[in-house]
């Protein structure tokens, strides 16, 4: 069998898994030119066993015909000839299993190898809190800025989501990497999260802690009101409540109308999925961000005089979605959600057909596009 017509080789390479005929395996040496001797055959068989952790640079191929220990089709057979074992064929055996070794050998060094991903994770977390020095100092520079990127943030977490594979739930890694993110966040330049829990503070304080971890402090409110008045005051910390708090919160979205007033500049979680471990959509707040913002999705406070049952699917046609609609001293306040490329005549075009007047609409916010597995 030809290397090129293995099918584990080209499993491994839709992978993205490179292997290394000669040396680079940070286990042993390996010369596949020299045939399939004992001790080749024990480093490549220890090299592949860890290749889900590591890349492995080509650098020679092996010769032609010269099967690739890894496959069911030719692993024991060369396993057999490398070992002088019995010409006898027996059924397969899984990849990676050695039969010929004791399981408290093969455990014992499976550990070792886990000791070593460990440590190199926590090297990498320190070497990462050093770029971060250096991006203080820069922005230090010129004059600082706010350190959330929430555009970057959904980016990040949704290309952590395509793709994230294995045992290991996804729940897991997007809380690591969302803690790693706000804590680094937090390094920067402190913050204080102030949350709305009148809706029920175990679910929000939940949220709070799987987006924020526990580095970053956390200061509950009674209702909206109170986490957008702290925001205001503060030099540069977050506000967060409920999309839905129900009509009884009132319409706090009208207290974000401004050019200096807090604005929404995130929905959270940022991958959307069934069951979820902190599932409730929240939207979270913080001062005007200049340039860091995402505007896939644009938020507007929309005053008209009253409502209108055909609304909601005038506002879809667009590729809108009403958020909030709350009666207040002026009629009906509504918070809705549009494209970036939606403009507001065309909000106010979607009125027509109910012959509904509309008044002023007022950008209030933005996010990323909502992303759902």
């Amino acid at each position: 069998m030809e290397w090129a017509a293995c099918r584990h080789a080209q499993e491994l390479a839709m992978r993205r898994v490179r292997l290394t005929p000669r040396g680079g395996t940070g286990i042993g040496e390996i010369d596949l030119c020299q045939g399939p001797t004992p001790e080749n055959v024990r480093y490549y068989e220890r090299a592949v066993r860890f290749l889900g952790v590591r890349q492995i640079e080509v650098k020679l191929p092996p010769p032609v015909g010269f099967p690739c220990f890894l496959c069911n089709d030719c692993h024991l057979p060369l396993r057999q000839s490398a070992r002088s074992a019995a010409p006898k064929r027996e059924p397969a055996l899984p990849p990676f299993f050695d039969a010929d070794r004791e399981p408290q050998e093969i455990l014992a060094e499976l550990r070792v190898e886990i000791d070593r991903i460990d440590s190199e994770v926590h090297e990498l977390l320190m070497a990462r809190g050093e770029i971060i020095d250096r991006l203080i100092a820069v922005k230090a520079r010129q004059g600082g800025g706010s350190a959330f990127r929430p555009g970057r943030e959904a980016e990040m977490m949704r290309r952590l989501a395509e793709r994230h594979r294995g045992v290991i739930p996804l729940d897991c890694i997007e809380s690591i990497w969302r803690i790693v993110i706000a804590t680094f966040t937090y390094v920067q330049s402190n913050y204080v999260v102030h949350a709305d829990v009148s809706a029920g503070d175990a679910a929000m304080r939940d949220t709070e802690r799987f987006h924020f971890g526990f580095t970053v402090p956390f200061i509950p409110h009674n209702g909206p009101a109170g986490v957008i008045e702290a925001v205001a005051r503060s030099s540069g910390d977050l506000g967060m409540f409920p999309v839905d708090g129900g009509a009884h919160v009132g319409p706090w979205w009208t207290q974000l109308i401004g050019s200096t007033a807090p604005k929404i500049i995130a929905r959270l979680p940022f991958v959307e999925r069934a069951e979820h471990p902190a599932g409730m959509p929240v939207f979270v707040i913080a001062k005007p961000l200049q340039d860091a913002a995402a505007r896939e999705e644009v938020l507007y406070c929309l005053h008209i005089e009253r409502s209108w049952d055909g609304l909601p699917a005038n506002i879809k046609k667009i590729g809108g979605e009403i958020i909030g609609n709350v009666e207040d001293e002026m009629g009906l306040a509504l918070l809705l959600a549009v494209p970036k490329n939606v403009y507001p005549d065309q909000i106010r075009n979607a009125l027509y057909d109910g012959n509904i007047l509309g008044g002023r609409i007022d950008e209030v916010g933005c996010h990323a596009s909502r992303f759902k597995l």
